[in-house]
């Protein structure tokens, strides 16, 4: 891998900085025993650039966040900012990054680690060995649709609009990406809509058969509907490959499939853009998990999702896949060795913090390396 690949940290707020701050350290590792080298700035988003500069996302941040090869997320939000407009709360600083850096692909793998199958609050034959991806749509829908708004009526009745709108190339977009994905995998996509109730539904199912039957007739194509897919996923999740989804499904259906393996602190995301003239996408990663202000600065987050999602970081910018193999094996081996967050905490097994986590998948590196 060609050094100096430019990284941008963004740690946030809540426990953004606990999670990340073990993944600089795995960044370190790598510079000093892969001779991977990054070229690193760190910058501030949300709450803690509300707090730094009035804004949750400064110009600054957001042209470095542009130039980087891939920018890692940590999290935003927190109680102390909810008194807030809407339009300059810490979220609208990661909806400014996915929107300004064209950040359309959504990537939320859901997978269970063997010594994580009882830790589901679904029976271990249900979930174990589970290993789905849902695709979520992230720059279009309802998120961002127009008109948006609250606003009183003549008669003083107070209505909030929303507006759910998909373009053809957009709906074309995501689900190019959802059968490239699939070609990678068992080679199932799953299209989910509600193509019953929302003309919307009706142009996602149309443009994503289109697309597979002019591209992608060796890849197995289903539709259902998005209230039927969160009910097959807590019934038979295995069920599904792909799972390519709009934004608000999407953001549903993953935190769905997310708790189908045990716990939030445990899953990555990757949201990507179009590819450039060279091929060059521009990437995100975050854990899923959020801010999680209850638990913040008690040093007993999980770091595992924030640790995977740099796994990923390295597969998807970088081109890196033997180095992400090693983090996740690493992971594995310290789950396998019987180290629990409280999160994912289990009878018998030895509960510890952050950074014993972090030292732990450090030290199963070091073994995996040598």
């Amino acid at each position: 891998m060609p050094a100096n690949k430019k990284l941008l940290v963004l740690p946030g707020d809540g426990i953004g900085p606990e999670v990340m701050y073990q993944v600089r350290r795995l960044i370190d590792w790598s510079d000093k025993r892969r001779r991977v080298t990054f070229d690193v700035q760190e910058d501030v988003v949300g709450g803690a650039a509300i707090d730094a500069h009035g804004v949750p996302l400064t110009d600054a941040a957001l042209d470095k966040a542009k130039n980087a090869d891939a920018v890692l997320f940590g999290a935003v939000g927190g109680p102390k900012w909810d008194v807030l407009e809407f339009k300059v709360r810490p979220e609208r600083g990661l909806l400014k990054l996915r929107k300004e850096m064209d950040l359309f692909a959504n990537l939320r793998p859901a997978m269970v680690f063997e010594a994580l199958a009882d830790a589901s609050s679904l029976k271990r034959e249900v979930v174990a060995g589970l290993d789905i991806m849902i695709l979520r749509e992230l720059t279009g829908g309802i998120y961002f649709g127009e008109p948006r708004g609250i606003t009183t009526l003549a008669d003083g009745t107070r209505r909030g609009v929303n507006t759910q709108v998909y373009t053809d190339r957009e709906i074309q977009r995501i689900a190019h990406v959802g059968f490239e994905l699939a070609r990678k995998r068992q080679k199932r996509v799953t299209s989910v809509e509600k193509s019953n109730v929302m003309e919307s539904g009706i142009l996602w199912r149309e443009e994503v058969q289109k697309v597979h039957d002019q591209h992608y007739r060796d890849v197995e194509l289903a539709h259902m509907y998005a209230d039927n897919c969160a009910m097959q996923l807590v019934r038979n999740p295995k069920q599904f490959d792909v799972i390519v989804t709009d934004n608000l499904f999407g953001d549903l259906l993953s935190d769905a499939a997310a708790m189908l393996t045990g716990s939030l602190g445990m899953l990555p995301s990757a949201s990507l853009g179009p590819a450039d003239a060279s091929g060059r996408r521009r990437a995100l990663y975050e854990p899923v998990h959020g801010s999680a202000p209850d638990i913040a600065g008690k040093g007993v987050a999980n770091p595992i999702a924030c640790v995977l999602s740099y796994a990923m970081a390295l597969r998807y910018s970088f081109d890196a896949g033997e180095d992400a193999d090693l983090v996740e094996a690493a992971v594995k081996r310290v789950l396998d060795g019987g180290l629990r967050t409280a999160d994912i905490m289990q009878p018998g097994k030895a509960q510890v913090g952050t950074k014993v986590m972090g030292d732990a998948i450090l030290r199963e590196l070091d073994k995996l390396a040598a």
